[in-house]
């Protein structure tokens, strides 16, 4: 570890949406949002420094999330554990379900690879699936690690990840409120099973929302409607409910951003959003591009 002393890497990670609708722990959306972190190999001990969104909240010790994921790709790829110092920009807002929590984790990931001496050189596959497995599942950290618009699936080999070109037209707009629910929470409310003709319809919507991000945004209201986990998650975050029916109820698409409480509303020239009059009482709204790059290391040395 000697010679890895003082070796630094900076890695930029975007926000991003899952679910979108119904493409529930599958389709995932990255933003133009982004968390900068910068680690530095010491010989030992742990040094974390956070700015900005959470600041105050995040851990400053081995449980914070990006030291976390870096200590389980060292030993995914076999390398010694060394002293780190961390330093944090956030930006992407924490617990309002816009991948806080994948952006930490996939900035581990990647910047462990980034500074270990191993063997073999893992791929983004290999680093995907040990991000999923912090995570939980693959939708956020598969839009985070590869950018764009990204389905997510898992099979007996591990998990695998498609992404495609989101259509131009696309303009998000992420609401986001003052207090956040925790994911948990959210996840808690879900039934342990739904009819089946709840899930043939989300099926079919699922297939079509896919069609109407990459080619028919036309398509985007009927193909963002859910039956799988929306409607059971109001009790805990009521306004943000009322604010996706709302803007729904004048044409335009919107959805939970992940498990919530933030809304993406996906603004396009047929069906704009208006920001100034949908955004609730102490919320704020941000206007944003579709990332068209994932996690990525921007230096090393």
């Amino acid at each position: 570890m000697a010679d890895l002393v003082g070796r630094c890497a900076a890695a930029r990670s975007p926000a991003t949406s899952a679910n979108l609708g119904p493409g529930f722990d599958s389709f995932g959306l990255a933003l133009g949002l982004y968390d900068d972190f910068e680690v530095t190999l010491v010989r030992a001990g742990l040094e974390i420094d956070v700015e900005g969104e959470g600041a105050e909240l995040v851990p400053r010790d081995e449980s914070h999330l990006v030291v976390t994921a870096m200590r389980a790709a060292f030993d995914r790829l076999g390398a010694r554990q060394p002293g780190l110092r961390l330093r944090c920009r956030n930006r992407v807002p924490h617990g309002r379900g816009l991948g806080s929590s994948a952006s930490a984790i996939v900035s581990g990931v990647v910047l462990a690879r980034a500074l270990a001496e191993s063997a073999r050189e893992p791929s983004d596959e290999d680093m995907l699936g040990l991000a999923a497995e912090i995570e939980g599942h693959p939708d956020n950290v598969a839009a985070c690690m590869l950018g764009g618009f990204t389905l997510a699936w898992t099979t007996d080999q591990g998990v695998r990840a498609l992404r495609l070109e989101p259509h131009p037209g696309l303009r998000p707009v992420v609401f986001v409120p003052p207090a956040p629910v925790a994911t948990d929470v959210a996840r808690g409310l879900l039934p342990a099973g739904v009819s089946h003709r709840d899930a043939s319809v989300n099926a079919a919507h699922a297939g079509l929302l896919v069609a109407a991000i990459t080619s028919r945004p036309d398509l985007l209201l009927e193909a963002s409607s859910d039956l799988l986990h929306q409607e059971f998650r109001r009790p805990a975050m009521p306004v943000s409910l009322a604010l996706v029916d709302a803007i729904r109820s004048e044409g335009s698409p919107a959805v939970l951003s992940g498990a919530g409480p933030a809304v993406l509303a996906l603004a396009t020239a047929d069906a704009a959003v208006d920001v100034p009059r949908w955004t609730p009482p102490g919320w704020r709204a941000l206007r944003l591009e579709i990332s068209p790059v994932g996690c990525a290391v921007t230096s090393a040395r």
